[in-house]
């Protein structure tokens, strides 16, 4: 019971924060299309980047649970660009640093991205690899005590603000899964360049950019793990991933509900107001039930991820219903709006074109299937 209350009081301090420091802003930022560095420093100063990570590296040792709400709530409230920054920080790089990381890189890394001081990014996709990452091209050759790192990386979150870039790389190119690494690299380093910032359809604050990497000397110290285990790694970690795209799907979802549920109450046609209306309230019943049932399916997967049990298929299953389910949801509740679902100033329009993604991102929907069809049919 203390264990749910200190869970509460902690989201609702959350809910705070987003109120206080991004919903007055927020507006601004999606015009600008970048999220401020500052909010970074404020999320570290208020105890909301990774909470998970252990009180030696600077973090407070908090269940998984707390920190995939955080990414949850942010989606609900209808900053989804924040969703996916402070998801890249806390749920993609914080973990591989946790469970691949040597002593001295946990030690010099995480305390810093516990704070704020530290922006982080993964960069796997490249122009010719998206979901195929054994297709990558980017090499990191070994020199003496130093890997020389050539390639370039495109649609990577928090790209422009990263200060620490986890990157996918060719250690042997001739290999395609056996022959990938990771490695920490340094945005300061000689070689590295930001692209431009990549306008999108959705998503307009959040900081999305190509990276070029130009013989960039990388020590031997900041390789990630073993070389050649880096394709494993990656495996190894997308549940984590996928988790949290699911999370963020599910908050988006009930963040939609709420606000057309608000809308439709006061909203009047025909002399009645528009949740009097028989396709009205079918529109919203079947909205709740999609939720709950998704609901239900993140509750048994979070479940399995805090018991090690949750599996590829499985989290790739959610991925798919969770995400298809918002798109799907989401649509159908902006159609309660009329044309004013189509206008930029109405919130529910941000939820819609910020939903799309999430059946590309962290693996398509696609390949999705295809892993799930794997574990039913076999290859």
């Amino acid at each position: 019971m203390q264990q749910d209350t200190d869970f509460e009081l902690f989201r609702d301090t959350y809910k705070r924060f987003l109120n206080d420091h991004v919903a007055p802003y927020y507006e601004q930022w999606e015009h600008d299309g970048l999220i401020p560095r500052h909010i970074w420093n404020l999320l570290g100063e208020n105890g909301f980047l990774c909470v998970d990570v252990p009180e030696e590296y600077g973090g407070y040792g908090a269940p998984v649970h707390y920190s995939l709400m955080l990414v949850q709530e942010t989606a609900r409230a209808g900053f989804g660009s924040l969703a996916v920054a402070i998801g890249g920080q806390n749920e993609l790089v914080s973990p591989y640093i946790q469970n691949m990381g040597s002593e001295a890189q946990k030690k010099y890394w995480l305390p810093k991205m516990v704070s704020g001081e530290v922006v982080t990014a993964i960069a796997m996709t490249e122009a010719n690899a998206g979901s195929d990452l054994q297709a990558i091209r980017t090499q990191a050759i070994l020199k003496n005590e130093h890997y020389v790192i050539d390639g370039s990386k495109t649609f990577i979150s928090n790209g422009l603000h990263a200060d620490l870039i986890v990157l996918v790389a060719k250690t042997d190119p001739q290999a395609r899964a056996k022959g990938i690494s990771l490695f920490l690299v340094d945005a300061q380093l000689e070689g590295v360049e930001k692209g431009r910032s990549l306008k999108k359809i959705g998503l307009h604050a959040q900081d999305t950019a190509e990276l070029f990497f130009d013989g960039v000397h990388v020590p031997v110290t900041q390789r990630l793990g073993q070389e050649g285990q880096g394709f494993a790694y990656l495996m190894q970690e997308l549940p984590r991933e996928r988790l949290s795209i699911a999370m963020m799907g599910m908050g988006s979802i009930w963040g939609a509900i709420d606000l057309t549920t608000s809308y439709v109450r006061e909203r009047k046609a025909f002399g009645q107001t528009l949740a009097q209306l028989q396709n009205t309230r079918f529109v919203i019943a079947n909205a709740q039930i999609k939720a709950k049932a998704a609901q239900a399916f993140i509750h048994e997967c979070a479940q399995m991820y805090h018991q090690g049990a949750l599996t590829v298929g499985h989290v790739a299953a959610l991925k798919c219903f969770i995400t298809d389910t918002q798109c799907d949801v989401i649509d159908q509740l902006l159609q309660l709006f009329g044309g004013y679902g189509y206008m930029q100033e109405y919130p529910i329009s941000r939820f819609f074109v910020d939903s799309r993604v999430q059946k590309i991102y962290g693996g398509t929907n696609e390949i999705m299937k295809e892993i799930v069809a794997r574990d039913v049919l076999g290859k």
